[in-house]
């Protein structure tokens, strides 16, 4: 007897569709700190009902990419200095040992992946496109990071950069750099020689030079 298919959830379809939409946003900081969401214009802007605008939000509030006041007013987050300082010792001690992981994985198809994605880094520097120069640090990163094949640890750093995205945006923004930042040169170097010390080191300060200047 041949089954038969359970019907698709449209609202579930479109929950998923809104909710991966708005946390890549969040993420890469296309969403400034502290700016405020409804669930109509989400639903107008995204072309869905209530419903999965309202469950897009509540997923984003568990994972910390947005808040919701007593009032219920939705926003990013504006974040303290203590909560950037706590977040930046996250990454300090989880990325480290994510690079470290990967090391032994970084073939050198990966090493050149990874130089192309810092020169699109480097060209969004040039142009000073704050939103490009968090994607593209992202994505080198999380490029690297899933050759650690440590699916848990990825998990809980795209956690934490989902945090921090509205704030990275508004750190470079307020740096306007002329130059990319050396040390994912450095990682490259590390990776290049296969020097673990070396590439936990350039990571680690990587991931907390840039928001010492919020923290600070």
């Amino acid at each position: 007897m041949p089954i038969t298919p359970r019907p698709t959830d449209p609202n579930a379809a479109a929950h998923e569709r809104l909710y991966r939409s708005l946390r890549q946003q969040v993420m890469h900081g296309e969403v400034p700190p502290g700016q405020p969401l409804t669930l109509r214009g989400l639903a107008k802007d995204h072309g869905v009902s209530m419903t999965p605008a309202r469950e897009a939000i509540r997923r984003l509030v568990a994972e910390g990419a947005l808040t919701i006041s007593s009032s219920g007013r939705v926003s990013t987050p504006e974040l303290t200095p203590e909560r950037i300082e706590e977040l930046a010792a996250i990454r300090a001690l989880l990325e480290p040992e994510m690079a470290a992981r990967a090391l032994p994985r970084a073939h050198f198809a990966l090493i050149e992946r990874l130089a192309a994605i810092n020169a699109l880094n480097a060209e969004a520097v040039l142009r000073q496109d704050a939103v490009a120069y968090v994607r593209t640090n992202l994505e080198f990163h999380r490029t690297l990071y899933l050759r650690a094949q440590a699916p848990a640890m990825l998990a809980m750093c795209e956690t934490v950069w989902l945090q921090l995205g509205p704030t990275m945006r508004a750190l470079y923004s307020r740096l306007r750099r002329k130059e990319p930042p050396q040390h994912h040169r450095m990682i490259l170097a590390a990776l290049k020689a296969g020097d673990e010390p070396g590439l936990r080191l350039a990571v680690r300060t990587d991931v907390t030079q840039g928001l010492r200047h919020l923290a600070g």
